[in-house]
């Protein structure tokens, strides 16, 4: 269980959604909707009874009602800059932010400070991410080397030449600046002082992925679950799994039809309420899907693991989300498989799932089988039905992770 500061928030939410009720139209519409007002939320049950708005109403709503929706609760002269996000969606940031939405919460978690210098690969073009990072690490005494993505060659100069000791990227271009830095003839990580990294998530194998750069180059990564409309979401804490969430940040793990708060151990939509004022989104859906892994003591989830995906990329089955990570995971488990695919149908009133799968040249179903079943239950809490063989080649590149054929005609 979490305690203070998390203990008091609905406190918190009370005060800043009471103002946002008479300043922000669209704040006063959704809780007419739910037939309450701020005042009558005390707990997370009270909160769940507002309904979960999407990212589509936004930017609905921000079309209709230009430029912020009916969402704003400030003066527009307390706005510094204003955020563009595909959609387009814009998202204001207001002159009284000192710490980039939460950011440096997670280069203090990271010991980045006074004597560091940061590369920030991260575009400062419209977007928010190159900005607000900037800001999180400049909070935090250390230096900022403002670069913004693209032109690797530059960029491994400056690692070298500015004795860069924490690089934020992509995961994908920090693997680009590395093997630029090798073919430019560097030994690394000798011929660097980078101790850290701060890595942008991807779907697969993500972690074994991290895994692999600390070893090869001596560093530690690290991440983070943030999005423009909230910034900083969740940071990592060492030595646990997936995301500790911001006490700032109200988060309910949600079923992505209903919007009804799932149990900690399940999978749904992050649904996240802010205690910013100002831009006070309150149950706003963000699309991504994840576990929730444990609850604080206000109700609330305070940890979830690493994002499975998106809403509508799952395919529920017998009552339970499955997502294309899910299946990723599953094929990280076990060593001895090449390429999987999840194939669901409908069996008169039965949900089967069958696992098509190719095996690595050495490999032998008889000796993967039961490794893989108990795989497959403990990632996705539901017992595989089927498992196919494959021949290797049979699965191609591109081929979906998971295919939905409950609905497909006889």
């Amino acid at each position: 269980m979490t305690t203070s500061p998390r203990s008091n928030r609905f406190a918190a939410l009370q005060r800043i959604q009471t103002d946002a009720y008479r300043q922000a139209p669209a704040i006063r519409a959704i809780f007419e909707r739910a037939a309450i007002e701020p005042a009558n939320l005390h707990g997370a049950s009270d909160l769940a009874r507002l309904p979960v708005t999407t990212k589509d109403q936004l930017l609905a709503l921000q079309r209709a009602h230009p430029p912020f929706g009916g969402f704003l609760a400030a003066d527009e002269r307390d706005i510094r800059r204003i955020f563009v996000s595909p959609g387009p969606i814009y998202e204001p940031e207001f002159s009284s932010d000192v710490s980039g939405r939460g950011f440096a919460q997670v280069f203090r978690q990271a010991g980045i400070g006074p004597g560091d210098r940061v590369l920030n690969t991260w575009s400062y073009h419209l977007v928010p991410a190159g900005l607000l990072l900037d800001q999180g690490i400049a909070s935090t005494g250390a230096t900022v080397i403002p670069c913004g993505p693209g032109g690797a060659e530059q960029q491994a100069q400056l690692i070298l030449e500015l004795g860069i000791t924490c690089i934020c990227a992509s995961t994908s271009f920090f693997i680009t600046l590395t093997e630029t830095l090798e073919r430019m003839g560097c030994e690394l990580p000798r011929d660097w002082r980078v101790k850290n990294a701060m890595l942008g998530g991807e779907m697969g194998n993500w972690m074994q992925k991290r895994r692999d750069l600390e070893q090869r180059y001596a560093i530690d990564t690290f991440s983070a679950y943030a999005t423009g409309d909230f910034g900083l979401i969740g940071y990592e804490e060492d030595g646990l799994e997936g995301y500790r969430i911001h006490p700032e940040r109200m988060v309910q793990v949600c079923d992505p039809v209903s919007g009804e708060p799932l149990p900690i151990g399940s999978t749904g939509e992050i649904v996240v309420t802010t205690l910013e004022s100002g831009w006070p989104l309150i149950r706003f859906g963000t699309g991504d899907v994840a576990q929730a892994l444990s609850q604080a003591d206000d109700g609330l989830v305070d940890r979830i693991g690493l994002l499975q995906g998106r809403v509508g990329q799952g395919v529920k089955v017998r009552e339970v989300f499955v997502y294309p990570r899910n299946i990723e995971e599953v094929l990280s488990r076990v060593p001895a498989l090449s390429r999987v695919q999840l194939v669901v149908e409908a069996q008169g009133h039965r949900e089967t799932m069958t696992l098509r799968a190719e095996l690595k040249p050495t490999g032998i179903p008889a000796d993967v089988e039961d490794h893989l079943m108990d795989s497959f239950k403990q990632v996705t809490r539901l017992k595989l039905d089927n498992i196919e063989w494959l021949e290797i080649g049979q699965l191609a590149e591109g081929d979906p992770t998971l295919v939905d054929r409950k609905h497909a005609k006889a």
